[in-house]
């Protein structure tokens, strides 16, 4: 079903593995080396500096770039920057501040040349896959799941902090990532839908870190054979597999999908027109691919729905023990019912499930199916308004409705845990991008627990049509429609804000109580001293660090949302994290502390020479989303570095420099105790000297730990002497 190769290899344009090649001139005849090439703003390949040709932020976190960037100096936004409002829209939690946020942006757009897409009308990723993707493009967006490599765009989701850059003229510099190939062959099985393929290749490569941090290109017959939507289907999903970006080979259905949304002057042929070469390769035979799932708690934890059905009892009780460990209360093995799982909700939503091939193929599958009062329910988010028009048009919502099922505006709510929250104990089967622990909404500290699988449109309609009992799409024998989908050129055009090109400077962009600045983040003085806030064996995530639910309604306020830094993970972080915070004002104000005493007499230095931090310890930290809240809310409770066995992803990392928060890998974890003191010397020569091994001394236990904050180019090293990106560009400026 599934093949990896772990070496280099060539393939010629009819996509076969050919034994022979020139490594290095083989490398430039892949697609993504060719837009790497066209978009790097040196001569040098090998370490570029990128300007995108758009950018995209949605609305719970563009606020807090939006405030950096005008602390920065911005004067007018220099690409198309699309603020899209689609996350922190049924969000009620505080009164008025989402909509304040809203406000905030349109003013921005106003002022300063921006692209406002109002609430309600599309989810981020579908928008710009119908305004902005083409061929040859790249786009940075804020959100983790940018991409749109099937209409040959190579697009990254980064933190908030890379976008800032690009609104300040500034590149994004990166090493030249890898590129992996992805060989398709095949057609899937009538009932086999893109989140199948995409789970199949996600349970194939996230554990071994196979394509970490590095590029997926796609080609082989096997593309040909697949819709457009089908493609996207897949490619979102790659973020999960740790991926930097992704590209597609393009065709005739890529033209057609950019000529149908009046767009071909965006369609760009993209082929392998002579052998390319790939650090590595993924072959996947679309026929043999199954309906999957992905058990709680990531997406990567994947088993077939035929395999999982052979013997749910054993795989329910493992994940009721392991949510027992972050609840103690959970039970869900009263969801067997004869041998079957049995599910008590069913949601379909956002970039990756609200397409409207998806939503189609479930209103077939559910064709004579009525779900009752007390059944599982069945709630579906349509990705844009034309897609729903289209829907509707077909008269496809119209059985979706007759069926049971409830149609919820184009929003991303479900997606991450902001509507639809299940009831404590109950199961979620959605067709959504990520099932993290309390990424459905729950809170597992207070008690609130709920399991949430990945599923495909399909599966997920199939299992409604068998009563709740979890069931894979091919079990039916469906017709399926295939509606010619007619794209309304004037829906955008007509209720979308594009004011690029022409900012305003007169406009007085209105700011709600609940939109704060950034604090002032100080530099590190010439020794740190990190207090350890935190030991964790468990993988800490975005989701951890910053939570989705009620939390993302504060996400334009730095110190309100800093409260709920690790709040479902670990109630006591804040606090703890809150009283090395005043050990440090404590040693600004008089220094008579005794741990300060020891150490100036220790390095023969004065307390005005040091500086006392919280420090997070853990085995992996920071897989999941681009947020950078999840730095940031660290650093303004006085975070001043991460010590980790690995960072989970490029963006995580990016996230820590430009808050000024020291990337240290070492495993030397044992060493380290929660409430330690270590000890780092020489704060600049160490960023000065990045990639070199660094010494920390463990103060309370008299060891000595070996670390290394990894290579860093003269920007970031920058960065992190002057504390943020911000103090940096301020610094810049004077």
């Amino acid at each position: 079903m599934i093949k990896l190769t772990s070496h280099g290899v060539f393939i010629d344009n009819k996509y076969n593995v050919i034994n022979e090649g020139n490594q290095s001139e083989c490398l430039k005849n892949t697609l993504a080396y060719k837009i790497m090439q066209a978009h790097n703003q040196c001569n040098d390949m090998e370490n570029l500096r990128l300007k995108f040709d758009a950018l995209v932020s949605p609305d719970n976190n563009y606020v807090s770039i939006l405030q950096t960037v005008v602390a920065c100096g911005v004067k007018k936004f220099p690409v198309p920057y699309v603020l899209s409002n689609c996350h922190n829209t049924l969000c009620a939690v505080g009164g008025t501040i989402n909509e304040d946020d809203h406000v905030f942006g349109l003013d921005n757009a106003k002022k300063y040349g921006g692209i406002f897409l109002p609430t309600y009308k599309a989810v981020i990723h579908q928008f710009m896959r119908e305004n902005m993707a083409g061929g040859g493009k790249m786009i940075l967006g804020s959100d983790s799941h940018t991409r749109y490599g099937v209409l040959g765009t190579l697009s990254i989701g980064e933190g908030g902090g890379e976008v800032a850059k690009q609104l300040l003229s500034q590149t994004y510099d990166i090493k030249r990532p890898d590129i992996i190939g992805v060989k398709l062959i095949g057609v899937p099985k009538k009932g086999v839908g893109p989140l199948d393929v995409a789970l199949t290749l996600i349970g194939a490569t996230f554990q071994n870190g196979f394509v970490k941090n590095k590029i997926l290109e796609f080609f082989g017959d096997g593309v040909h054979n697949l819709s457009v939507e089908f493609r996207m289907g897949i490619d979102v999903m790659t973020t999960e597999s740790a991926t930097l970006s992704s590209i597609w080979i393009s065709d005739e259905k890529v033209a057609e999908y950019l000529k149908d949304h009046q767009r071909q002057d965006d369609y760009k042929e993209l082929k392998l027109q002579d052998t390319a070469y790939y650090n590595g390769l993924i072959e996947i035979d679309l026929a043999t691919v199954e309906c999957m799932m992905a058990m709680p708690y990531h997406p990567s934890n994947v088993i077939s729905i035929n395999e999982f059905n052979q013997n749910p009892e054993q795989f329910l009780k493992e994940i009721e023990q392991k949510g027992r460990q972050k609840s103690s209360g959970f039970k869900i093995m009263d969801k067997i019912h004869n041998g079957k799982l049995h599910i008590d909700q069913a949601l379909v939503s956002g970039c990756a499930g609200g397409m409207f091939e998806n939503i189609v193929a479930m209103a077939d599958i559910l064709a004579d199916t009525t779900i009752s009062g007390d059944a599982s329910c069945l709630g579906i988010n349509p990705s844009s308004q034309p897609i729903f028009m289209e829907l509707s048009r077909f008269g496809v919502i119209n059985k979706l409705i007759e069926a049971g099922a409830t149609i919820r505006p184009c929003i991303c709510g479900p997606c991450f845990g902001v509507s639809d929250v299940p009831a404590n104990n109950q199961i979620s089967i959605r067709h959504v991008t990520r099932n993290y622990p309390n990424r459905e909404g729950t809170k597992p500290n207070n008690a609130q627990m709920a399991a949430s699988f990945l599923m495909d449109a399909r599966s997920i309609a199939a299992t409604i049509r068998n009563g709740g009992y979890i069931a894979p799409a091919t079990e039916f024998e469906v017709e399926y429609s295939d509606y010619k989908y007619n794209y309304s050129k004037n829906y955008y055009a007509k209720q979308v804000y594009n004011n690029f090109g022409t900012p305003n400077s007169e406009v007085e962009i209105r700011k709600g109580n609940n939109i704060a600045d950034w604090p002032t983040i100080y530099k590190m003085n010439k020794h740190l001293l990190l207090k350890v806030s935190g030991v964790y064996t468990e993988p800490v995530t975005t989701d951890d660090l910053s939570p989705s639910g009620d939390a993302v309604a504060f996400r334009s306020n730095p110190i309100k949302l800093a409260e709920f830094t690790m709040i479902n993970k670990d109630k006591e972080y804040v606090s703890r994290a809150k009283t090395i915070l005043k050990e440090e004002t404590a040693r600004k104000e008089n220094g008579s502390d005794k741990i300060i005493q020891e150490i100036c007499a220790k390095l023969s230095c004065n307390k005005e020479d040091i500086t006392i931090g919280s420090v997070m310890v853990g085995d992996q930290i920071g897989d999941g989303s681009s947020r950078e809240q999840a730095t940031s809310s660290q650093k303004i409770l006085g975070g001043y570095a991460n010590i980790a066995k690995e960072f989970a992803t490029k963006r995580y990392r990016s996230n820590l420099i430009n808050w000024g928060l020291l990337p240290i890998i070492s495993d030397n974890q044992e060493d380290i105790k929660q409430d330690d003191y270590l000890l780092i010397k020489d704060i600049d020569l160490v960023i000065q000297n990045a990639g070199q091994s660094i010494e920390i001394q463990n103060i309370t236990s008299g060891k000595t730990i070996l670390g290394n904050i990894g290579s860093m180019n003269d920007k970031e090293k920058q960065i992190l002497i002057e504390g943020c990106l911000i103090n940096y560009n301020k610094s810049m400026v004077k």
